[in-house]
């Protein structure tokens, strides 16, 4: 049976992550590239590398459905090849900024490294998706797009924290706004036979990570792999 067609139109993904990268300079304006605009850049190499990667691994998100849609797809398999060598560098960049970011003596550091953690999770979980169904176009394409969903709660905590509210405010805000999404994007596409599953699953581990983070539930194993990883000579 011939899946229905989706209401939302994956092949224009590429010019909504265009809005992505508009909330992305938003979120750094005042702290990161203003610090350069002052001459007084005061980041660590980690946070540019991290910063360098974030903004290469959209602007792939951007080029990929144009190019099919515009059918350069020579071009589309020669980013989808770089992908790969790309990915690994952007999960690097995570773990190296987490690392440089905390230290042993910090309060509910479980907590702290939890919440990069929990992005860094749900980018691999998406990736490994999209590598495993890259035959499957409409499970394939969700698994990319979903990749992109996990910068969107740094950007827009950053950005609500910023210019509107302080941190702890900010954060439920930025809950609401990213399931409010997420829950737009289910309801179009609940008649679809393929790659439904997948928004889904990706707000069920939002939700879950969410729940730990703001009642800030403790877990032993966690606590002692939180210690033992900032102990490590990473950075």
């Amino acid at each position: 049976m011939k899946s229905k067609k989706s209401l939302i139109n994956f092949d224009d993904s590429g010019y909504y992550f265009s809005v992505l990268i508009g909330l992305v300079i938003l979120a750094f304006l005042l702290t990161y590239f203003s610090s350069f605009y002052n001459e007084s850049p005061d980041f660590v190499f980690y946070f540019h590398l991290h910063s360098a990667m974030t903004i290469t691994w959209i602007f792939m998100l951007i080029l990929q459905p144009v190019l099919v849609k515009k059918k350069r797809f020579y071009a589309h398999r020669l980013i989808s090849l770089l992908s790969y060598l790309i990915f690994p560098y952007l999960i690097m960049s995570f773990i190296l900024l987490a690392h440089n970011s905390h230290s042993l003596n910090e309060e509910n550091l479980d907590i702290s490294l939890f919440i990069p953690f929990k992005d860094l999770v749900i980018l691999i979980i998406s990736f490994s998706i999209a590598i495993r169904y890259r035959k499957q176009t409409e499970i394939h394409t969700r698994g990319m797009i979903a990749t992109g969903i996990a910068f969107i709660e740094p950007v827009l905590t950053r950005i609500i924290n910023y210019t509107i509210v302080p941190t702890l405010i900010a954060y439920f805000l930025m809950i609401i706004v990213l399931y409010s999404f997420l829950l737009l994007m289910i309801f179009k596409e609940r008649n679809q036979d393929k790659g439904r599953w997948l928004l889904p699953l990706i707000l069920g581990l939002y939700i879950s990570a969410h729940f730990i983070v703001v009642f800030k539930i403790h877990f032993g194993a966690w606590e002692s792999a939180s210690k033992w990883f900032i102990a490590l000579p990473l950075t």
